[in-house]
């Protein structure tokens, strides 16, 4: 049984997802550097810090490694969404979520969207990259079902539920790609937060994003 996404996680759990990030950091700076051909899991471990067995206590691969950060901005939005008031429509809590998290203020968030910029261009000629992050959006999609499914209510059937979820996911990871593969910055016209708004109003509305209305 999986632990609830919501409760609190143990020191132990801490420093393993402590230990992971820093993996997952040194992997995108060498993926970056070098690329992922260019890259060996030994260095990967060296540049985190620790002993090449820890590394594989914790991936299977040198591409798998990346993947904590390319899932942070999902858990984020996830808790987001789930702490949204009550009797908000669902098009706005999820618009609402996804902005928020797209365009956190600091350098930091902007960091991490860059890190996930380079990843995602490196994934292009990397299939076992590409593997990687359609994996983290998968199990992103499984875990916003539930959150999903109580902001609809119980009216709401198992089909609706997972079209919407299902809807959500792909509109942040296409956004995430389209933004990627351009020279947008990290905020304004054409960068994340804004392409999810247009994506999400276009699924809604039944148009293309390009048709989707901005107000």
């Amino acid at each position: 049984m999986s632990r609830p996404e919501n409760q609190p996680l143990s020191l132990t759990e801490r420093r393993k997802a402590a230990t992971q990030l820093d993996i997952a950091h040194a992997a995108a700076e060498l993926f970056t550097e070098r690329g992922p051909d260019g890259t060996t899991a030994e260095e990967i471990a060296g540049r985190a810090g620790v002993a090449l067995r820890t590394f594989y206590r914790y991936f299977r691969n040198k591409q798998d490694a990346v993947g904590p950060l390319l899932s942070a901005g999902g858990a984020d939005w996830r808790e987001l969404l789930a702490a949204t008031e009550p009797g908000t429509p669902l098009p706005r809590a999820l618009e609402a979520a996804a902005v928020a998290t797209l365009s956190r203020p600091g350098e930091a968030a902007a960091e991490a969207l860059r890190w996930t910029r380079g990843l995602l261009r490196a994934a292009q000629d990397d299939p076992a990259l590409r593997a990687v992050w359609y994996r983290v959006n998968q199990e992103s999609e499984e875990q916003l079902l539930p959150v999903v499914a109580q902001l609809v209510g119980p009216d709401a059937d198992d089909l609706e539920a997972r079209l919407i979820a299902a809807a959500a996911t792909d509109a942040i990871r296409i956004s995430l790609e389209v933004w990627a593969a351009s020279d947008a910055d990290v905020s304004g016209p054409g960068s994340p937060a804004d392409l999810v708004v247009r994506a999400l109003r276009g699924a809604r509305t039944g148009h293309g994003a390009a048709g989707a209305p901005t107000e």
